[in-house]
């Protein structure tokens, strides 16, 4: 009887451990919140703080993964997600999940914002999600293979902790940075007008290949099993800073445009 408790308290703890592996870890999700901060029009702002209550971009990013808890939401778990296969060159929408995907969570937002005839209770809720999903759009293991679930049955091990690889690019790598989403978006970088524009650049769709063929190049970066460390960090968390500021700047981009 104690060994098949052991096993339950075992399991349960590893499906806990497991059920965060779907985004940005909350710091990352924050960081690129408070980024798109600063790109918002004044008048986008004034929309969005009537629509918010007065709560910011980052307060507001981690709502996504916070209402997994309640099972009345639990039918937007696909949302966070959008899986091509390896030889898939584009995304069809005949074969996309019919329970909905990033790809259809973001333009589904964008419609309900965008509807005048919506409620505010209605628009605040897909706001919150869209804050949400643009994060999750610019990790890159969000657009990975459905085969491996993004990289979530991928296991290696970060500092000698057994783990997997989405894990280390949704949290792990931010986190043994140790900043906070403040600094990280206060330190991210200088970039000129054409910079900005060149992140900017296209739709949704277009931002989902760039995902996509980065974490094309990831799967080819580790080995089942391997042992990942500082060389690893160092190679790849400049990638992790460049994605949260561009998803902050992509974030603000849409919102520009929905309010002006």
């Amino acid at each position: 009887m104690k060994n098949i408790l052991l096993l339950v308290f075992v399991v349960f703890i590893m499906n806990l451990g497991y059920a965060n592996d779907n985004d940005w870890g909350k710091t990352g999700h924050r960081a690129t919140g408070e980024i798109a901060e600063t790109y918002l029009s004044k008048k986008a702002k004034k929309a969005i703080d009537k629509i918010l209550n007065g709560q910011g971009l980052a307060f507001v990013a981690n709502f996504g993964d916070d209402i997994k808890s309640d099972p009345n939401f639990r039918k937007y778990g696909p949302w966070h997600y959008v899986n091509l296969a390896p030889d898939e060159e584009e995304y069809n929408e005949e074969t996309a999940n019919p329970k909905g995907d990033l790809y259809q969570a973001i333009l589904k937002c964008k419609a309900v914002l965008k509807d005048e005839n919506a409620a505010k209770e209605e628009k605040q809720f897909y706001l919150k999600m869209l804050v949400h999903f643009v994060g999750d759009l610019h990790q890159p293991f969000h657009v990975g293979r459905g085969a491996d679930k993004g990289g979530n049955d991928i296991q290696v091990r970060w500092y000698n902790k057994g783990t997997n690889i989405h894990r280390v690019w949704d949290s792990q790598m931010i986190d043994s940075y140790q900043m906070s989403y403040t600094e990280l978006a206060e330190n991210s970088r200088k970039l000129s007008r054409l910079q900005i524009k060149a992140i900017e650049k296209g739709a949704v769709i277009d931002w989902l290949y760039e995902s996509r063929a980065m974490a094309d190049e990831l799967y080819d970066s580790v080995e089942i099993g391997e042992k990942l460390g500082y060389e690893y960090m160092y190679k790849y968390l400049p990638t992790v800073l460049q994605q949260l500021q561009k998803g902050g700047i992509r974030l603000a981009k849409i919102l520009n445009e929905i309010y002006g």
